[in-house]
């Protein structure tokens, strides 16, 4: 798919909202981009972080980068959207990139919300905070999402991720439900 110019190929479209590097959100996210990939989709990782800040703060939609990101979720039949939670909500950066798409950009869209935190008491962030900003967006099917905390995480020397065995199920299952939303809506000849 060719959107404003820009090339997209993937069916779904993983936003990493974490400013930091290395980030533990970025690593759930990873996983689950290596899950997709060996379950034959299309995939493609984009760190906000990366992104022209200046292209963020001030929606400059004329920068290359600024264009594929939006042909990105444009061109995606199901998103992941991942963020650590700051002060009980998804972070700033994520919302800044949010605010730069247009409102209907989620419109027919599934989208799983996964979220990271220091500690378990934030775990409503998802409901409370990012799943109103999706719905606002237009997302047709924002499936359960879920809250991972550093207690039940661990990130090895080698940069593999390890879960709690409810976490990588959940995890799991809510993959299963976005890829199995993403090939009731794309093509198997993608």
């Amino acid at each position: 798919m060719v959107f404003n110019g820009a090339e997209v190929m993937a069916s779904i479209a993983v936003i990493a909202g974490s400013p930091s590097a290395p980030s533990r959100s970025t690593a759930v996210l990873r996983y689950l981009c290596q899950l997709i990939e060996s379950a034959g989709q299309t995939v493609e990782l984009m760190e906000l972080r990366d992104l022209p800040a200046g292209g963020l703060l001030k929606g400059d939609v004329s920068l290359p980068p600024m264009q594929h990101a939006h042909a990105l979720v444009a061109g995606a039949a199901g998103i992941i959207v991942g963020t650590p939670v700051y002060k009980a909500t998804y972070s700033g950066l994520l919302k800044t990139f949010f605010d730069y798409l247009p409102e209907s950009s989620l419109r027919g869209k599934s989208v799983y919300p996964v979220a990271t935190g220091g500690s378990p008491a934030h775990m409503l962030a998802i409901d409370y905070g990012l799943k109103p900003v999706l719905s606002v967006m237009g997302a047709s099917h924002i499936l359960q999402g879920v809250y991972v905390s550093d207690q039940t995480m661990t990130i090895r020397d080698d940069g593999r991720i390890a879960f709690d065995a409810e976490i990588e199920d959940r995890l799991q299952r809510g993959l299963d439900d976005l890829l199995a939303d993403v090939n009731r809506r794309v093509p198997a000849a993608q």
